[in-house]
């Protein structure tokens, strides 16, 4: 059986014993128990447990707090598919409390974890604790020709956890480089589904963003039991990744209120934490890039960021993310120095030699099953590339590989390379510059 597990630093957050170990409200508990047996229809105390997420003696002290108050009732009988489970039903009080709670909001299912409880947390499984070396970065980027002093400057700049800006000119793989950055990572950490800070519910974990690792069955037969090892308002995923392009704004970085729900949905960063943040394309957003910065400035220096509810009371959250830049712009053409200076690691992403461009051509073609013909690579050195200055970009053999591939197809032939084909590929990757007459 393929199981995951956490990376080997990584301590899971404990599973808690009592009421009282949960550090949140009584009532707020009480309520979103009564909430979901309202919408799920749950009936026993292992059904209410695992719809709440929380161990069943816990539960089982909830119900009772519940029956305490007359909003729950045992209903005297045994189903037949819970062995010796009792079952137990909302009174019309019950009811009556669960359709008002509702009322103030709509969030009922996962308990959420206490903000205090989930920066406890993010210490044990922070991005800044983990090791990368260069065999992990290699591992990831094997798919990658990249210099060696490349390799240089990013191991140490991803294994410190801090702010990356990578800047160059466009088709030279910024955006793979980043891809690669996340797989190097490679452990898991815990996700808590929703967390609570002054009695408000702000919903965390997202399918979209995480990817929840496949989880570990208990064989019923084996001695070793490991469930109940970690707090199940967590969902154990690989170490999140958000990529924003161009469509970023500023108040994609603010918490997102539901009015409907009346909860809340973590922002962006505050998704990724844990993992990478990814801005690509700076500078082509809507608001100035030095205005995006300006907004990452304080996470950036203190590890935390500063959140606001509707009532517009303001607080903070912790803020552990690999944030990268990447821009096609050269940093002093958007950024003050003050700006600059708060980014830790610069690191240029320069076009391919011509050395290199080849074995990125040559890896391609085999990849696509193209034949490589060494007049159709002498043509293309030697009369297409002179006339841009013999400068090269990673995203090109792909790019003019692909066009005679269509080509081809087009005309009826086998997969090959002439400098005639190379000339109607070139054709597609320029536009020439002409003036349109309207």
């Amino acid at each position: 059986m393929n199981t995951h597990t956490p990376g080997p630093g990584v301590t899971p957050p404990p599973s808690p014993r009592t009421l009282d170990a949960m550090q949140l409200p009584p009532v707020m508990m009480r309520d979103i128990m009564l909430k979901t047996m309202f919408r799920k229809n749950c009936e026993q105390v292992s059904e209410i447990a695992k719809a709440i997420c929380l161990p069943v003696p816990v539960t089982q002290q909830l119900v009772d707090l519940g029956r305490d108050q007359r909003l729950i009732e045992a209903t005297g009988t045994m189903h037949a598919s819970g062995g010796t489970e009792m079952g137990y039903q909302l009174t019309d009080l019950g009811k009556a409390r669960a359709a008002d709670a509702l009322t103030q909001s709509e969030y009922f299912g996962a308990m959420p974890v206490p903000l205090d409880v989930y920066r406890e947390q993010i210490k044990r499984q922070s991005i800044r604790d983990i090791q990368i070396t260069r065999k992990k970065l290699i591992d990831a980027m094997g798919h990658l020709i990249l210099p060696d002093e490349l390799l240089d400057h990013l191991g140490p700049a991803v294994g410190s956890g801090r702010s990356i800006l990578m800047y160059g000119p466009p088709g030279n793989g910024k955006s793979s480089i980043s891809n690669g950055i996340r797989d190097a990572l490679g452990d898991k950490i815990y996700i808590p589904r929703a967390i609570e800070y002054a009695g408000q519910v702000i919903t965390v974990y997202d399918p979209i963003v995480h990817s929840e690792a496949e989880e570990q069955v208990d064989d019923p037969n084996s001695l070793r039991r490991t469930s109940g090892r970690f707090d199940t308002r967590y969902v154990l995923c690989e170490r999140p990744t958000v990529i924003t392009g161009g469509e970023l704004s500023l108040s994609m970085l603010d918490l997102v209120y539901n009015p409907t729900a009346r909860t809340y949905q973590a922002p962006l960063q505050l998704k990724s934490t844990g993992g990478v943040f990814i801005v690509d394309d700076l500078g082509r957003q809507a608001e100035p890039p030095q205005s995006l910065v300006n907004r990452w400035i304080v996470p950036l220096e203190e590890n935390k960021d500063i959140l606001a509810l509707q009532s517009g009371e303001k607080f903070e959250v912790p803020f552990d993310t690999l944030v990268i830049f990447s821009t096609n712009f050269h940093p002093n053409e958007i950024f003050d120095k003050a700006a600059l200076r708060r980014i830790f690691f610069k690191i240029k992403i320069d076009g391919p030699t011509q050395e290199d461009f080849l074995k990125i051509f040559a890896l391609v073609a085999r990849k696509k099953k193209m034949p490589l013909d060494e007049a159709s690579l002498v043509h293309l050195l030697k009369k297409k590339y002179p006339t841009i200055d013999n400068i090269y970009a990673n995203y090109q053999p792909v790019f003019l590989i692909d066009q005679m591939i269509s080509i081809c197809e087009f005309e009826g032939i086998p997969y090959q390379m002439s400098p005639a084909l190379i000339d109607r590929a070139w054709a597609n990757m320029f536009v020439k510059e002409e003036k349109i007459v309207h």
